[in-house]
Protein backbone atom coordinates (compact mmCIF):
# COMPACT_ATOMS: atom_id res chain seq x y z
CA UNK A 1 0.00 0.00 0.00
CA UNK A 2 1.38 3.52 -0.57
CA UNK A 3 1.81 5.63 1.75
CA UNK A 4 0.64 9.30 1.64
CA UNK A 5 3.21 11.96 1.26
CA UNK A 6 3.04 14.76 3.53
CA UNK A 7 2.85 18.19 2.21
CA UNK A 8 3.82 20.69 4.53
CA UNK A 9 4.56 24.46 4.81
CA UNK A 10 7.09 26.00 7.01
CA UNK A 11 6.72 29.45 7.64
CA UNK A 12 9.92 31.14 9.12
CA UNK A 13 12.24 28.78 7.59
CA UNK A 14 15.35 30.64 7.86
CA UNK A 15 15.00 30.80 11.76
CA UNK A 16 16.84 28.43 13.97
CA UNK A 17 13.45 26.54 14.45
CA UNK A 18 12.39 27.00 11.34
CA UNK A 19 15.78 25.15 9.64
CA UNK A 20 15.64 22.68 12.13
CA UNK A 21 11.76 21.97 11.30
CA UNK A 22 12.61 21.89 7.78
CA UNK A 23 15.50 19.17 8.01
CA UNK A 24 13.16 16.79 10.04
CA UNK A 25 9.99 17.23 7.64
CA UNK A 26 12.55 16.39 4.63
CA UNK A 27 14.12 13.19 6.68
CA UNK A 28 10.70 11.51 7.71
CA UNK A 29 9.93 12.29 3.90
CA UNK A 30 7.58 15.09 3.16
CA UNK A 31 7.58 17.65 0.70
CA UNK A 32 8.15 21.19 2.18
CA UNK A 33 7.06 24.41 0.94
CA UNK A 34 9.45 26.82 2.84
CA UNK A 35 8.18 30.36 2.97
CA UNK A 36 10.28 32.74 3.95
CA UNK A 37 10.87 36.41 4.18
CA UNK A 38 12.20 38.64 1.42
CA UNK A 39 15.91 39.01 1.13
CA UNK A 40 16.67 36.40 3.72
CA UNK A 41 16.73 33.33 1.16
CA UNK A 42 17.92 30.13 2.56
CA UNK A 43 20.63 27.97 0.56
CA UNK A 44 18.92 25.69 -2.10
CA UNK A 45 18.24 21.87 -0.08
CA UNK A 46 16.69 19.30 -2.01
CA UNK A 47 12.97 18.46 -2.01
CA UNK A 48 12.31 22.28 -0.97
CA UNK A 49 10.61 24.74 -2.47
CA UNK A 50 11.02 28.14 -1.29
CA UNK A 51 8.54 31.21 -1.90
CA UNK A 52 9.73 34.29 -0.63
CA UNK A 53 7.35 37.01 0.50
CA UNK A 54 6.92 40.51 2.35
CA UNK A 55 4.81 39.65 5.59
CA UNK A 56 3.92 43.53 5.68
CA UNK A 57 1.85 42.66 2.71
CA UNK A 58 -1.79 41.78 3.87
CA UNK A 59 -1.97 39.96 0.44
CA UNK A 60 1.44 38.41 0.31
CA UNK A 61 1.09 35.19 1.62
CA UNK A 62 -2.30 34.18 0.00
CA UNK A 63 -1.11 34.93 -3.08
CA UNK A 64 2.81 33.84 -3.59
CA UNK A 65 3.40 32.17 0.03
CA UNK A 66 0.30 29.32 -0.51
CA UNK A 67 -0.35 30.35 -4.32
CA UNK A 68 -4.01 28.42 -3.92
CA UNK A 69 -1.79 25.14 -2.85
CA UNK A 70 -3.43 22.87 -0.10
CA UNK A 71 -1.44 21.46 2.54
CA UNK A 72 -1.23 18.97 5.42
CA UNK A 73 0.15 21.12 7.78
CA UNK A 74 0.55 24.36 8.07
CA UNK A 75 3.79 24.69 10.49
CA UNK A 76 4.42 28.78 11.82
CA UNK A 77 8.18 29.51 13.10
CA UNK A 78 7.87 33.07 12.37
CA UNK A 79 8.88 35.83 15.22
CA UNK A 80 9.41 39.18 15.90
CA UNK A 81 13.34 40.10 15.69
CA UNK A 82 13.41 42.47 18.54
CA UNK A 83 10.31 41.45 20.58
CA UNK A 84 9.19 45.22 20.71
CA UNK A 85 5.53 46.71 20.08
CA UNK A 86 5.24 47.25 16.52
CA UNK A 87 7.85 44.69 15.09
CA UNK A 88 5.59 42.11 17.80
CA UNK A 89 2.14 42.83 17.18
CA UNK A 90 3.20 43.14 13.04
CA UNK A 91 4.26 39.77 12.93
CA UNK A 92 3.43 37.58 15.94
CA UNK A 93 0.35 38.46 15.69
CA UNK A 94 -1.13 40.14 12.05
CA UNK A 95 1.39 38.23 9.98
CA UNK A 96 0.26 34.98 11.87
CA UNK A 97 -3.33 35.90 11.34
CA UNK A 98 -2.54 36.20 7.62
CA UNK A 99 -1.22 33.13 7.40
CA UNK A 100 -3.94 31.39 9.02
CA UNK A 101 -6.46 32.96 7.04
CA UNK A 102 -4.50 31.80 4.01
CA UNK A 103 -4.51 28.34 5.53
CA UNK A 104 -8.54 28.24 6.00
CA UNK A 105 -8.93 29.43 2.70
CA UNK A 106 -6.76 27.01 0.73
CA UNK A 107 -8.22 23.80 3.13
CA UNK A 108 -5.19 23.08 5.01
CA UNK A 109 -6.35 20.84 7.65
CA UNK A 110 -3.89 21.62 10.55
CA UNK A 111 -2.21 24.63 11.93
CA UNK A 112 1.10 23.97 14.00
CA UNK A 113 2.29 27.39 15.61
CA UNK A 114 5.78 28.18 17.51
CA UNK A 115 4.94 30.15 20.42
CA UNK A 116 6.59 30.68 24.01
CA UNK A 117 6.43 29.76 27.30
CA UNK A 118 6.77 33.13 28.82
CA UNK A 119 3.10 33.64 27.39
CA UNK A 120 2.31 32.03 31.33
CA UNK A 121 3.20 35.40 32.72
CA UNK A 122 2.17 38.00 29.95
CA UNK A 123 4.00 41.45 31.04
CA UNK A 124 5.90 42.04 27.52
CA UNK A 125 4.44 43.09 23.96
CA UNK A 126 5.33 40.51 22.79
CA UNK A 127 3.97 38.20 25.01
CA UNK A 128 0.57 39.74 24.56
CA UNK A 129 0.71 39.95 20.74
CA UNK A 130 1.47 36.04 20.96
CA UNK A 131 -1.33 35.24 22.95
CA UNK A 132 -3.89 37.51 21.06
CA UNK A 133 -3.22 35.27 17.79
CA UNK A 134 -3.20 31.80 20.25
CA UNK A 135 -7.01 33.17 20.95
CA UNK A 136 -7.39 33.46 17.39
CA UNK A 137 -6.22 30.49 16.34
CA UNK A 138 -7.97 28.50 18.82
CA UNK A 139 -10.93 29.56 18.21
CA UNK A 140 -10.61 29.41 14.39
CA UNK A 141 -12.13 26.00 13.98
CA UNK A 142 -9.30 24.83 12.42
CA UNK A 143 -7.33 21.68 14.03
CA UNK A 144 -4.51 23.31 15.91
CA UNK A 145 -1.11 22.62 18.07
CA UNK A 146 0.48 25.84 19.89
CA UNK A 147 3.72 24.67 21.06
CA UNK A 148 5.77 26.98 23.98
CA UNK A 149 9.00 25.61 24.33
CA UNK A 150 11.28 26.64 27.27
CA UNK A 151 14.86 28.20 26.69
CA UNK A 152 16.64 27.17 23.67
CA UNK A 153 20.21 26.38 23.90
CA UNK A 154 21.58 29.18 21.21
CA UNK A 155 20.08 31.44 24.30
CA UNK A 156 22.15 30.34 27.02
CA UNK A 157 25.42 29.58 25.28
CA UNK A 158 26.78 33.15 25.07
CA UNK A 159 28.94 33.19 27.63
CA UNK A 160 31.10 29.88 26.25
CA UNK A 161 33.51 32.09 24.40
CA UNK A 162 34.08 34.60 27.45
CA UNK A 163 34.37 31.66 30.29
CA UNK A 164 36.80 29.95 28.12
CA UNK A 165 38.89 33.23 27.67
CA UNK A 166 39.26 33.66 31.51
CA UNK A 167 36.64 35.61 32.07
CA UNK A 168 33.96 35.43 34.76
CA UNK A 169 30.47 34.00 33.97
CA UNK A 170 27.77 36.42 34.60
CA UNK A 171 24.61 36.24 36.78
CA UNK A 172 21.80 38.15 37.82
CA UNK A 173 21.43 38.38 41.73
CA UNK A 174 22.65 34.80 42.92
CA UNK A 175 22.53 32.72 39.78
CA UNK A 176 19.17 31.29 41.09
CA UNK A 177 16.72 33.22 40.41
CA UNK A 178 16.07 31.41 37.40
CA UNK A 179 15.92 27.75 35.98
CA UNK A 180 14.97 26.26 32.76
CA UNK A 181 14.75 23.17 31.18
CA UNK A 182 16.46 24.22 27.62
CA UNK A 183 15.50 22.01 24.52
CA UNK A 184 18.11 21.91 21.38
CA UNK A 185 16.75 22.73 18.07
CA UNK A 186 17.07 19.38 16.95
CA UNK A 187 14.30 17.57 20.04
CA UNK A 188 11.92 20.70 19.31
CA UNK A 189 11.57 20.22 15.55
CA UNK A 190 11.35 16.38 16.56
CA UNK A 191 8.42 17.26 18.62
CA UNK A 192 6.72 19.90 16.20
CA UNK A 193 6.89 17.34 13.79
CA UNK A 194 4.81 14.90 15.53
CA UNK A 195 2.40 16.95 16.27
CA UNK A 196 1.53 16.22 12.52
CA UNK A 197 0.70 12.96 13.25
CA UNK A 198 -0.13 12.52 17.19
CA UNK A 199 -3.92 13.07 17.49
CA UNK A 200 -3.39 13.53 21.22
CA UNK A 201 -1.03 16.61 20.24
CA UNK A 202 -4.46 17.93 18.59
CA UNK A 203 -5.98 20.64 19.53
CA UNK A 204 -3.91 21.56 22.41
CA UNK A 205 -1.34 24.34 23.99
CA UNK A 206 1.65 22.09 24.72
CA UNK A 207 4.75 23.21 26.98
CA UNK A 208 7.84 21.76 26.36
CA UNK A 209 11.12 21.28 27.66
CA UNK A 210 14.39 19.31 27.20
CA UNK A 211 15.22 16.34 29.24
CA UNK A 212 16.68 16.68 32.50
CA UNK A 213 16.20 18.47 35.13
CA UNK A 214 15.42 22.11 35.36
CA UNK A 215 19.06 24.00 35.95
CA UNK A 216 20.08 27.24 37.21
CA UNK A 217 22.51 30.12 35.64
CA UNK A 218 24.85 29.41 38.42
CA UNK A 219 24.65 25.71 37.06
CA UNK A 220 25.42 26.49 34.10
CA UNK A 221 28.50 28.80 35.05
CA UNK A 222 29.87 25.86 37.46
CA UNK A 223 29.14 23.70 34.69
CA UNK A 224 31.05 25.07 31.89
CA UNK A 225 34.07 25.86 34.59
CA UNK A 226 34.31 22.14 35.49
CA UNK A 227 34.82 21.35 31.73
CA UNK A 228 37.55 23.93 31.37
CA UNK A 229 38.88 22.67 34.75
CA UNK A 230 39.18 25.93 36.60
CA UNK A 231 37.98 27.45 39.68
CA UNK A 232 34.55 29.20 39.64
CA UNK A 233 34.68 32.63 38.72
CA UNK A 234 31.12 34.66 39.08
CA UNK A 235 30.34 38.15 38.40
CA UNK A 236 26.91 39.17 39.93
CA UNK A 237 25.06 41.64 38.28
CA UNK A 238 21.84 43.13 39.95
CA UNK A 239 18.70 43.22 38.00
CA UNK A 240 17.54 46.88 39.22
CA UNK A 241 20.16 47.59 36.69
CA UNK A 242 17.95 46.77 33.60
CA UNK A 243 15.04 47.93 35.77
CA UNK A 244 16.61 51.85 36.18
CA UNK A 245 16.88 51.77 32.54
CA UNK A 246 13.66 50.83 31.78
CA UNK A 247 12.47 53.72 33.80
CA UNK A 248 15.00 55.94 33.59
CA UNK A 249 14.36 55.53 29.26
CA UNK A 250 10.48 55.22 29.31
CA UNK A 251 9.52 58.88 30.09
CA UNK A 252 11.37 60.27 27.09
CA UNK A 253 10.43 57.29 25.31
CA UNK A 254 6.93 58.17 24.63
CA UNK A 255 8.05 61.06 22.42
CA UNK A 256 11.20 59.67 21.10
CA UNK A 257 10.70 55.98 19.62
CA UNK A 258 14.64 55.04 19.80
CA UNK A 259 14.08 55.28 23.31
CA UNK A 260 11.02 53.76 23.44
CA UNK A 261 12.72 50.49 21.57
CA UNK A 262 15.37 50.79 24.04
CA UNK A 263 13.18 50.18 27.39
CA UNK A 264 11.34 47.69 26.05
CA UNK A 265 14.73 45.64 24.94
CA UNK A 266 16.07 46.90 28.96
CA UNK A 267 12.11 45.49 30.30
CA UNK A 268 12.56 42.23 28.27
CA UNK A 269 15.95 41.69 29.49
CA UNK A 270 14.87 41.94 33.19
CA UNK A 271 12.11 39.47 32.29
CA UNK A 272 14.49 36.80 31.19
CA UNK A 273 16.73 37.79 33.99
CA UNK A 274 14.12 37.45 36.84
CA UNK A 275 11.62 34.72 35.43
CA UNK A 276 12.26 30.96 34.96
CA UNK A 277 11.05 29.47 32.01
CA UNK A 278 9.14 26.75 33.01
CA UNK A 279 5.24 25.75 33.40
CA UNK A 280 3.67 27.43 36.12
CA UNK A 281 1.72 25.12 38.69
CA UNK A 282 -1.78 26.05 38.96
CA UNK A 283 -1.99 24.47 42.03
CA UNK A 284 0.85 26.53 43.70
CA UNK A 285 1.37 29.53 41.54
CA UNK A 286 4.99 28.73 41.59
CA UNK A 287 7.17 27.60 38.53
CA UNK A 288 7.99 23.79 38.33
CA UNK A 289 10.70 21.84 36.99
CA UNK A 290 9.15 18.62 37.75
CA UNK A 291 5.72 20.06 35.64
CA UNK A 292 7.44 20.90 32.84
CA UNK A 293 6.94 18.47 30.46
CA UNK A 294 10.46 16.94 28.47
CA UNK A 295 11.37 15.76 24.76
CA UNK A 296 13.91 14.66 23.07
CA UNK A 297 17.51 13.54 23.92
CA UNK A 298 20.26 16.18 23.58
CA UNK A 299 21.13 18.03 26.60
CA UNK A 300 22.96 21.95 27.18
CA UNK A 301 26.08 20.64 29.03
CA UNK A 302 26.21 18.18 25.94
CA UNK A 303 25.84 21.05 23.64
CA UNK A 304 28.83 23.12 26.01
CA UNK A 305 31.07 20.10 25.57
CA UNK A 306 30.52 20.13 21.64
CA UNK A 307 31.08 23.63 21.58
CA UNK A 308 34.34 23.71 23.74
CA UNK A 309 35.57 21.01 21.92
CA UNK A 310 35.28 23.02 18.26
CA UNK A 311 32.39 20.62 17.18
CA UNK A 312 29.44 22.94 16.36
CA UNK A 313 29.08 27.02 14.86
CA UNK A 314 26.82 28.15 17.48
CA UNK A 315 25.89 31.56 15.76
CA UNK A 316 23.26 32.63 17.99
CA UNK A 317 21.82 36.03 15.90
CA UNK A 318 19.23 37.22 17.63
CA UNK A 319 19.65 34.40 20.91
CA UNK A 320 22.84 36.51 21.91
CA UNK A 321 22.64 37.07 25.95
CA UNK A 322 25.73 38.84 27.01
Amino acid sequence: MATHRRRVCVLGATGTIGRAVVAALIAAGDDVVAVVRQQSLPPPQFGVEVRSVDLTDPDALVRVGFAGSQFDAVISCIASRTGVANDAWAVDYRANLRALAAAQSTGTKHFILLSAICVQKPQLAFQHAKLAFEAELAASGLRYTIVRPTAFFKSLSGQVERVRGGKPFLIFGDGMLTACKPISDRDLAGFIVGCIKDEGRWNRILPIGGPGDAITPREQGEALFAMLGRPTKFKSVPTSLLRGVAAILGVPGRLVPTLAVKAELARIGHYYATESMLVINPATGLYDGDATPSAGSDTLFGHYQALLAGGLDDERGSHAVF
